[in-house]
């Protein structure tokens, strides 16, 4: 037991003495050893419990603040973990805001808004409590070394738990900003097409010369609403006579796309030479009034209504990805690992009809197992001069399921700034915020299954120069769809 003298009253007059067994709140200042080891405890409970120091030896009230913060702090902390355990699909459309109206979704998820804030206002108070813990322990009254080792590892352990406040801030403003700026705010929410989400996925260089930029990769993804399967259908980016779906395309071409010619802006026949003749040769926003408006364009509406009438399969909404920054978004994977079945050239091909390919090949892709950077594997999907379109379409698919096999947590969660950045400055899409939380729970049951694929080339039977739409899409439904085993098998 202490005995001590009580801090005065109101009046002015001190209290009668009393023995004190509180240290903590009534130490002996005239004991270093007391001070220096006073010092040590409340600088840990500071950091263990933030307002556990003041509520033992300050001002009470700012102590049950610091205790309210840090209980409701571990409550979310809870809370989260048990949604991504248990519910991830109801936890992430919390998180995003799904389940708030249109009218308060602000371009932005709300509650990772309010998320962010909460965590700087948090570290904001727990640098509060350190300095008004130092402020307790009173260091001219610890030891002469002790005072500085007191001093440093407050300082250090503030920096410990506010700069961990202050970093998960930033990466909830990341992907807060992140899905804002790739996924509509708002938007139609499609219910799926015959059991599948069907997403056209265009891949397209849309840096320099941008006005002559054609869709150089164009595939289907349809993913099952109840399973999460995936099938992946590569649509040749030549295909000629093309119908299109119910729509102004379908209008100005009843029988089959037929070709375009204009002396200003160029010719072309397959499916890849709609944006030129959408937006180059043609008021495209004439056709489609409202694609911008909901996160589109004429040309992305047009190649959706060609997709259509090629595969007979409703296409809501698109990814777009550029393919100048494509590279980033896969160096920011850590890379993808393929096995190469032929050698290929990196470069921009001949410069004159006959040109050995050691002449203008910068490069080369060998082949067997690779561990591909963004750059190779760029080569690697766009590579055509010494093989064909088809075989360019096939690599296009094997790359892309790459990708998807890349995508698992542990990669996103360790790598998540960098893929988050590449991701935002890469895709576009009309996909809405809204859709996200199924979507994400989709693509984790599809984690345990294969991509399959259907590649519309010869080797699949469709003929390059007069396809068979008819054909082409009975093969569609029949891979979609697979008839359900009998009993005698």
């Amino acid at each position: 037991m202490t005995v001590v003298s009580p801090p005065r009253t109101q009046s002015g007059y001190r209290a009668p003495h009393v023995v004190e067994e509180k240290p903590l709140r009534y130490p002996d200042a005239s004991s270093r050893a007391m001070m220096t080891r006073r010092g040590w405890w409340l600088v840990l409970l500071n950091f263990l419990l933030p307002g556990s120091a003041q509520a033992l030896a300050g001002n009470r009230r700012l102590g049950r603040l610091g205790l309210g913060a840090t209980l409701a702090m571990w409550g979310v902390l809870t809370l989260t973990l048990l949604f991504a355990l248990l519910a991830p699909t109801a936890g992430f459309s919390i998180v995003t805001g799904a389940w708030l109206p249109d009218w308060l979704a602000l371009g932005r998820p709300v509650p990772l808004f309010l998320a962010q804030g909460l965590l700087i206002a948090y570290a904001v108070l727990w640098i509060v409590l350190t300095i008004d813990t130092l402020r307790l322990v009173r260091l001219v009254k610890t030891g002469p070394v002790a005072r500085f080792g007191i001093a440093l590892g407050a300082v250090a352990l503030m920096v410990v738990s506010s700069g961990t406040a202050a970093f998960g801030a930033t990466t909830v403003g990341t992907v807060r900003d992140t899905l804002g700026s790739i996924f509509q705010a708002t938007g139609p929410l499609v219910p799926p097409s015959d059991g599948y989400y069907n997403i056209l996925l265009l891949g397209a260089d849309s840096g320099a010369g941008r006005d002559s930029m054609r869709f150089d990769s164009i595939s289907v993804v349809s993913v099952n609403a109840e399973t999460g399967a995936t099938t992946i259908t590569g649509i040749p980016r030549d295909m000629p006579h093309f119908p299109f779906a119910e729509g102004p395309m379908q209008d100005r071409y009843p029988d089959g796309h037929e070709g375009f010619s204009d002396p200003d802006c160029g010719w072309g026949s397959g499916i890849n030479q709609l944006r030129t003749e959408v937006e180059v040769c043609q008021d495209g926003n004439e056709l489609y009034p409202d694609a911008v408006d909901n996160g589109s364009a004429p040309a992305i509406e047009a190649t959706k209504d060609a997709a259509e009438g090629i595969l007979g399969v409703e296409i809501p909404y698109y990814v777009f990805i550029d393919m100048h920054g494509f590279s980033a978004l896969i160096d920011a994977l850590g890379g993808v690992d393929i096995d190469v079945a032929e050698r290929l050239p990196k470069g921009g091909g001949p410069s004159y009809t006959g040109q050995p390919v050691d002449e203008w090949a910068i490069g080369w892709i060998e082949a067997g197992p690779q561990h591909m950077d963004g750059d190779t594997a760029q080569w690697y999907a766009r590579s055509r001069y010494t093989t064909d379109d088809f075989d360019r379409m096939a690599r296009q698919r094997i790359l892309q399921q790459a990708i998807l096999a890349q995508f698992t947590p542990q990669t996103v969660l360790t790598r998540f700034q960098d893929v988050a950045a590449a991701g935002a400055d890469v895709v576009q899409t009309d996909l809405p915020q809204s859709l996200l939380p199924f979507l994400a729970d989709l693509a984790l049951k599809a984690k345990e299954l294969p991509v399959s694929t259907i590649e519309l080339t010869p080797e699949g039977g469709v003929d390059e120069h007069e396809p068979d739409y008819a054909f082409i899409q009975e093969l569609v439904r029949s891979t979609l769809h697979p008839p359900s085993p009998t009993p005698e098998g």
